[in-house]
């Protein structure tokens, strides 16, 4: 009889670090535990910048998540970013020999290593290496053509590689806690298992995760990732444009943005002014509502312009099941708005289907890659023959932490 599994997912944000304990039913659901969480320091645009400071906001997230959950965590599955980490696509070529025609298991190794030799700077390590397609005399095949007869074979991947050193600070940081890291996820592709379903990765699908310091991305066409990456700027900077246009202290500028911001561009909703309320509750000044509103919407304008440049050229036109917002910033008033406007595509917050727990804020779109990388443990484990998590390391994984348990 199937038994349950008991996954965790760690994410070291920019605003927060985040871990998550999933239950894995038999029927595939998910049932989430505990979710430990505390404000993230040390960490900028995604990466660890005070060590010192990261180490001990992971150790207060596990301390947090063991006493909601009532487990003892021994591991996790650790979500990494930056705007170091490139996801490229690749294609490895093997032409049958003259006396073969009927492809095999040995043509296709030779045509997957072809496309995984991809020249990479010294300093980067692979993380993922994701079939996308098989092309077999340039008849496109989603699913392996072994058996099929033909001379030339074509294997597409999607690769995503970044700065060795700063994806093992981040293992090294949980190392110490101690915790062992069953593997590293590249922190869109995670939010992807949750934000989307099978079907809307087939149609076509563009996920845009914005939180505080970076925004990430994955486009999904034809059931596979065609672009991922990540880009330096969230809903931090929404705030610091804030502070510096209007001169408001950082703290009551984030409250404004949350409180009183909208992103859409829409004039109507820039009448009037906003009053700006100090620590004790009494009013020290108002700004005009257009003002704030226009600071909001050409930041985030801005960044949907710099995903959109990162995509393969005419890559939206294959977008049928739409764009797919998350991250705490996709809860911005207005924000899908002006994501319509800008892809003219439907537009949609992601949600996360087939999870339950006692937990309401699970579902909150911030936690999207945390409960991302329960769904992730599930693919692993399906590709290892149940072997996955429990401090089972993978080859990527390996490579990227030599140093022995």
């Amino acid at each position: 009889m199937a038994k349950t599994k008991i996954h965790v997912g760690l994410e070291i944000g920019t605003t927060k670090t985040c871990m998550v304990v999933g239950e894995v039913k038999p029927d595939g659901s998910v049932k989430i535990l505990g979710v430990g969480e505390t404000r993230s320091a040390g960490i900028r645009k995604g990466e660890i910048s005070d060590y010192p400071q990261a180490r001990a906001g992971v150790k207060d997230a596990l301390l947090k998540a063991e006493d909601v959950c009532d487990v003892d965590i021994s591991s996790v599955l650790l979500a990494v970013t930056g705007s170091h980490i490139e996801g490229v696509n690749n294609r490895g070529t093997f032409r049958l020999p003259d006396e073969e025609d009927e492809v095999h298991a040995g043509h296709l190794e030779e045509a997957t290593e072809i496309a995984r030799d991809l020249a990479i700077p010294g300093d980067h390590v692979y993380l993922h290496n994701f079939i996308r397609h098989y092309r077999l005399d340039q008849h496109e095949h989603t699913v392996s053509p072994i058996g099929l007869l033909g001379r030339s074979l074509d294997v597409d991947f999607h690769i995503v590689h970044g700065i060795r050193s700063r994806i093992q600070n981040s293992i090294k940081c949980v190392r110490e806690i101690p915790l062992e890291v069953d593997d590293v996820v590249f922190a869109p592709i995670a939010t992807a298992q949750v934000a989307l379903e099978r079907e809307q990765k087939d149609a076509g699908a563009l996920v845009i995760d914005i939180g505080g310091g970076t925004t990430d991305y994955v486009l999904y066409l034809k059931g596979a990732i065609a672009a991922s990456g990540c880009i330096p700027v969230g809903g931090d900077h929404i705030t610091n444009d804030i502070h510096l246009i209007t001169r408001i202290p950082l703290s009551r500028a984030e409250a404004l943005k949350k409180s009183e911001g909208d992103a859409s561009g829409d004039p109507a909703r820039g009448i009037g002014n906003v009053k700006v309320i100090d620590d004790n509750g009494f009013e020290e000044g108002e700004i005009k509502r257009s003002l704030l509103n226009d600071v909001i919407n050409g930041r985030l304008e801005e960044t949907l312009s710099l995903v959109r440049d990162r995509l393969p050229a005419d890559a939206l036109q294959g977008v049928g099941a739409g764009v797919f917002l998350t991250g705490g910033t996709s809860r911005m008033r207005g924000f899908s708005d002006l994501a319509h406007a800008f892809f003219d595509l439907p537009i949609y917050l992601a949600e996360q289907a087939n999870i339950s727990g006692v937990h309401a804020n699970f579902r909150d779109p911030q936690y999207s890659t945390a409960v991302g990388l329960i769904r992730y443990a599930q693919i692993l484990e399906a590709e290892r023959g149940g072997e996955g998590g429990g401090g089972t390391m993978n080859k990527i994984m390996k490579s990227i932490w030599p140093f022995g348990r």
